[in-house]
């Protein structure tokens, strides 16, 4: 006799893909109100920047009109962003930054 044991063809199982989630930009607007120092200090505590680092940001957007600030998944922008605006405004200034998609 044979021995030999069939067993049914099962379905392989389907890989799904993972995409990476898409990232946002955090954009510092800038304004004539805000003092220098403060926007530099708000980009130190908020981004974790040095000193260095936070006075070329705000130099850039003082120059050019806004500045990349940093780059997160959509979550961790708009609660930095939200964070760093709302700690301008407790202080009375019209301190900005915004949130869109990279491309």
């Amino acid at each position: 006799m044979n021995d030999t044991v069939t067993t049914p063809k099962t379905k392989t199982k389907t890989k799904t893909k993972v995409e990476r989630p898409r990232l946002h930009k955090v954009i510092l607007i800038n304004d004539d109100y805000t003092p220098r120092e403060f926007v530099t200090m708000v980009l130190k505590a908020e981004f974790r920047m040095t000193e260095d680092q936070a006075y070329k940001v705000m130099i850039t957007a003082h120059k050019l009109g806004t500045c990349v600030v940093a780059v997160f998944t959509k979550d961790v922008a708009e609660t930095k962003a939200t964070r760093a605006t709302d700690a301008g405004r407790a202080k009375g200034y019209p301190l900005l930054f915004t949130t869109e998609p990279e491309e």
